[in-house]
């Protein structure tokens, strides 16, 4: 840029023009999105500034995206991390879906049929993905949208086509659902909730990854997980549990993708559900801490070719 002002005037104006094009610049270029921050409360006196160093610790050097959401009823402590963002579901929908075929049958007054109980069973501790759709295909979009909005869970779209495994699901709706599965509603009875319960304390070993790691064996266990790769956004690999005994009483939620392989998607899961199990119940004598298996799996969901 060449100025023909000559003197102090020219140097002013040369200035003035630098700042024109420094903040023209500036303008054309939008700034980077800040990175989420975890956010913890808690009745308990200096629990949530814990939770919130140690999990922010455990997600700091992790690559890819994480969601994290931690209910604890007994201190009421909650912490969030992304968790109004959108993740496709993979395995972890089949909650849902047992939620909802135990909430319908509510509705109309009867008891799961045996091939019903069976197919369950299968989903859950299994993961057996046929049986998933055989459930899925029977209730229904309209039944399981019904669900969804009895129990609150408005963001959660159910997968189209048939692609149940590609249902939109965020951390705040996973918590509510593991929420109603947990405590006495209207929603879900309380034989469904024990039920429910049941099955996901009898995932086979092999897929009692995630959420249990660190778990101290004081508590019980109940976890479904789900992992997915697609060409957009890598791996996805989440993990729901409940844990309850002695005196404690929480969920947790724990949702990624971008993930470079499913083993480092598990891994990251693994590292926040350490350092929450290990905040909440401190160690003690006698008390041991869950090592899941170093060879995770998880039923591959069916997705279409392309996305």
């Amino acid at each position: 840029m060449t100025y023909r002002i000559s003197g102090r005037a020219g140097v002013v104006a040369a200035a003035a023009g630098a700042a024109l094009l420094v903040s023209a610049v500036t303008a054309a270029t939008p700034a980077a999105a800040a990175t989420p921050a975890v956010t913890c409360t808690s009745a308990k006196a200096g629990l949530a500034d814990k939770l919130k160093k140690d999990i922010t610790a455990a997600v700091a050097n992790r690559k890819g995206t994480v969601a994290v959401g931690l209910y604890e009823r007994g201190t009421k402590t909650t912490c969030t991390l992304r968790a109004t963002s959108a993740y496709d579901s993979a395995s972890s929908v089949k909650v849902t879906v047992l939620a909802a075929l135990l909430w319908d049958a509510k509705k109309h007054n009867r008891y799961l049929t045996t091939t019903e109980q069976s197919l369950a069973k299968a989903m859950i501790t299994k993961s057996d993905n046929t049986a998933t759709s055989k459930l899925w295909k029977q209730l229904g979009t309209t039944k399981i949208k019904g669900f969804l909005t009895a129990a609150g869970m408005t963001k959660t779209v159910p997968g189209s086509g048939g692609y149940w495994g590609l249902t939109q699901e965020n951390v705040t709706d996973e918590q509510k659902l593991l929420k109603l599965v947990t405590a006495k509603n209207s929603v879900l009875s309380d034989n469904s909730r024990s039920y429910i319960l049941k099955l996901m304390g009898q995932v086979v070993s092999s897929q009692r990854w995630g959420t249990p790691a660190g778990a101290p064996s004081s508590v019980a266990v109940h976890v479904k997980n789900g992992w997915l790769q697609r060409s957009t956004h890598g791996w996805r690999v989440h993990s729901l549990g409940t844990f309850n005994g002695a005196g404690h009483d929480y969920m947790i939620t724990v949702l990624t993708q971008d993930d470079s392989t499913m083993d480092y998607g598990v891994t990251t899961i693994q590292n926040v559900s350490r350092a929450i199990h290990k905040d909440l119940v401190p160690a003690t004598s006698g008390v041991t801490r869950y090592t899941p298996t170093g060879r995770p799996s998880e039923a591959f969901v069916a997705v279409p070719p392309q996305g």
